[in-house]
């Protein structure tokens, strides 16, 4: 198999080509226009508010998914005010669109084989009608290896035939990840999934900029993190931290296996997870200036915990 985009992540040039090649990022809101009844007179204000959507995954007193919540048991904040929710959908069958990124690192090279098994054997766990996953592997580099699709067996033929590199970009493949989600259609849920080490050495995109790219593309991140060295003292946790943090403000989660027949089970729960999530919305009041992040909060009552993203960006050029 012919891999099809390669974006080096020593230069700069292969995340502008990135962008080029797949447009500007999607915004995380659907605008309504609000105006009264009345014929539209000359010096009339017209304003437009926009749907602001999110996920949200709960889960119980025994870490399960809570899948009978009511409307009334959320509530949503923006900047510390309370919001009115519009948009209500328990078990939400909106189709997904996944990148599934493998670290391909020399570091992770004695678990390849069976990392690319748990990954294949997940493939055809999640990907049901209507949904579309692509397959990446990175290294210094991030390489996509399939379009979008559904189609099972080639996907699976894909994740088998990765190939080890030196580096491990996971910046990049954060960032570059989450822009091509933001190229797909709208409607969608997008979620980035990362096996890695979590031993960033040779990314040229910085935390800041993949957090930011992974939140404009309203994309969840899950990692699975797998630690060549158990023991903290014996490896670099800088890494680990970081994913966490990003994963956090998305919503997703981050994993992380003791021995490696633990992986089916955490590809498990992030299949489970997915399947079981909360589709909310809300219009801001007040009304949010253009180019910002703003910061959100779920809550649910009851002895719940919740998850879903931390922020959002109102759309326009940043500030």
């Amino acid at each position: 198999m012919t891999p099809f985009r390669v974006f080096a992540a020593g230069s700069m040039a292969a995340g502008l080509g990135l962008l080029s090649f797949f447009g500007p990022a999607a915004t995380a809101e659907t605008p309504r226009t609000l105006q009264g009844s009345a014929p539209e007179q000359r010096g009339q204000i017209r304003v437009e508010v926009s749907l602001v959507n999110m996920l949200a995954s709960v889960l119980d007193k025994n870490s399960r998914p809570a899948p009978d919540l009511t409307r009334e048991q959320f509530e949503i904040y923006e900047e510390g005010k309370p919001q009115k929710v519009e948009v209500f959908e328990p078990e939400t069958q909106q189709p997904l669109d996944l990148a599934l990124m493998i670290d391909t690192s020399l570091s992770e090279l004695s678990d390849l084989s069976f990392e690319t098994d748990a990954a294949a054997h997940f493939i055809a766990q999640v990907v049901r009608k209507g949904d579309r996953l692509a397959v990446f592997e990175f290294a210094d580099r991030v390489t996509q290896l399939t379009s979008f699709s559904d189609d099972i067996p080639r996907l699976q033929t894909a994740v088998r035939h990765v190939v080890p590199g030196d580096g491990t970009a996971v910046y990049d493949a954060v960032y570059l990840g989450s822009e091509a989600l933001a190229r797909g259609a709208t409607g969608r849920r997008r979620v980035l999934i990362l096996i890695t080490d979590a031993g960033e050495t040779t990314s040229r995109a910085d935390f800041e900029t993949a957090r930011r790219a992974a939140l404009r593309a309203e994309a969840l991140l899950y990692t699975i993190v797998v630690r060549p060295v158990k023991s903290e003292g014996g490896r670099n946790t800088a890494g680990e931290h970081a994913l966490e943090t990003i994963a956090g403000s998305t919503g997703g989660a981050s994993y992380y296996p003791d021995v490696l027949p633990q992986l089916p089970a955490m590809f498990d729960r992030i299949d489970r997870e997915l399947r079981t999530q909360y589709r909310l919305g809300y219009y801001p009041e007040p009304r949010p200036p253009r180019g910002v992040y703003r910061q959100i909060e779920v809550r649910v009552k009851g002895d719940y915990t919740v998850r879903s993203r931390k922020a959002y960006y109102s759309g326009g050029p940043e500030e």
